[in-house]
């Protein structure tokens, strides 16, 4: 039945099937032996197994939600801009629903811009709750970045509407907080909770740094997101410091 089709047309069915459907529609075609709709089954079939080799990756970063499923709501929380020289530092606590089940979401360092926009819009239309905290680059001054990272993230710990009964932690234990915590090295990319609140985080710091370039376009913020990249240093030398830089950041380069 298969050859009745032209190969176009086996194309444009195998493009429009859903990845889910896709090994039912390809068995339609298997006793096709033409050799573009041999290629076209091999390419869905690589498809496929990409779609089941992450499937199962994202099932295996929910071992820790797994093993505190006990707990009624649980928080991932992640920060981002610890070392960049200029901008607030940025964190997110975030809790999913237990059904949550959103391919792709990783280590927001791992992921594409696009991608880490995509996976903002479906993690705040999901989750049953987030909260955002942020510190200004004078509070970074003024106690540390560790100590305002840790300020930041009982902000957000608070911003949330629903109070959790455990906090998934990227690497730390935050002081000061009254909640049961599990501190997980490399927490972002072995928890989906963290690696959600990672990149909620990542997502507003970038659109804050945008917003910024805007005020100091000299300095390329929306580029370089306040890291040290060679002509924000160069512009850094040559004009100065923005009211946004960390004067405990750059005091090699003024």
């Amino acid at each position: 039945m298969s050859e009745e089709l032209k190969i176009g047309q086996v194309k444009e069915i195998l493009e429009n099937t859903e990845v889910t459907k896709l090994p039912d529609v390809m068995e339609q075609f298997k006793g096709d032996s033409r050799q573009g709709v041999v290629k076209l089954i091999e390419k869905y079939g690589k498809i496929y197994n990409s779609y089941l080799a992450e499937v199962e990756r994202t099932e295996n970063m929910k071992i820790y939600e797994r093993k505190y499923s006990d707990y009624k709501y649980i928080a991932g929380i992640d920060e981002v801009g610890r070392g960049p020289l200029a901008g607030p530092v940025v964190t997110c606590a975030v809790i999913l629903p237990k059904d949550f089940n959103v391919l792709y979401i990783n280590d927001s360092k791992k992921l594409t811009e696009k991608k880490r926009e995509e996976l903002y819009d479906e993690i705040l239309k999901n989750a049953i709750s987030v909260g955002i905290g942020i510190e200004s680059p004078k509070v970074i001054d003024d106690i540390n970045i560790l100590q305002a990272t840790y300020s930041a993230m009982r902000k957000a710990i608070d911003a949330l509407e629903v109070k959790p009964d455990l906090l998934l932690n990227d690497a730390v234990t935050i002081p000061g907080v009254d909640i049961k915590q599990v501190p997980i090295i490399k927490g972002d990319a072995k928890s989906i909770s963290i690696a959600a609140a990672s990149i909620v985080a990542k997502v507003t710091r970038d659109r804050m740094m945008v917003e910024f370039d805007k005020i100091y376009p000299e300095y390329d913020f929306a580029g370089n997101k306040g890291y040290g990249s060679a002509s924000h240093i160069e512009a850094l030398k040559k004009i100065g410091p923005t009211p946004i830089h960390r004067q405990s950041f750059i005091k090699n380069f003024v």
